[in-house]
């Protein structure tokens, strides 16, 4: 059964108005916040097969401090169609992933994550649910489990939400 988790990036630092939007690096709160969540997927065994990031900076960042506490390396893709996507160039690129990637992971934006989140959830703990509908975070993981067999076959709706997780509840 393929996983899917979606990680939106951790908080960035608006503090530099000269910096274009891509090169926005981490704020001192989401350099906390990533190696958290991190923490979380090696201790759940959650280790991804493949992540799929975001070239930003922020989401390279994320993907970065959050892989120092894998213990683990784990390839990954540095996308730049991936920087503020729509769920659907999103899923496309989930949909493109082979079959032998069983825990694939993609690290990027809002609303793009978010919005994907949404679609792709069609079943899972209802709270769980209602907490990503409500708010989707910086530095958060969504895991979803699909019975599709293929990553091609991965559609709306299809996902069972399995884990919703916020890094500044990990505190």
């Amino acid at each position: 059964m393929p996983t899917l988790m979606l990680l939106r990036h951790a908080k960035s630092d608006w503090s530099d108005p000269t910096l274009a939007d891509f090169d926005r690096p981490l704020n001192r709160r989401g350099r906390r916040a990533a190696p958290l969540i991190g923490r979380y997927l090696r201790k759940q065994d959650l280790l991804p097969d493949l992540v799929l990031c975001s070239a930003a900076r922020r989401a390279q960042q994320t993907w970065e401090l959050a892989s120092t506490k894998l213990r683990s390396e784990v390839p990954v893709k540095l996308l730049r169609s991936l920087y503020l996507a729509p769920p659907s160039r999103l899923l496309a690129a989930v949909q493109r992933q082979p079959d032998e990637v069983e825990r694939l992971m993609l690290v990027g934006h809002n609303p793009g994550m978010e919005n994907l989140a949404a679609q792709l959830s069609g079943g899972g703990r209802a709270e769980l649910r209602a907490r990503m509908q409500e708010k989707f975070p910086t530095a958060t993981l969504a895991v979803f489990g699909f019975t599709a067999k293929t990553w091609a076959a991965v559609a709306s709706g299809g996902g069972d939400l399995q884990r919703f997780v916020v890094a500044r509840d990990l505190e």
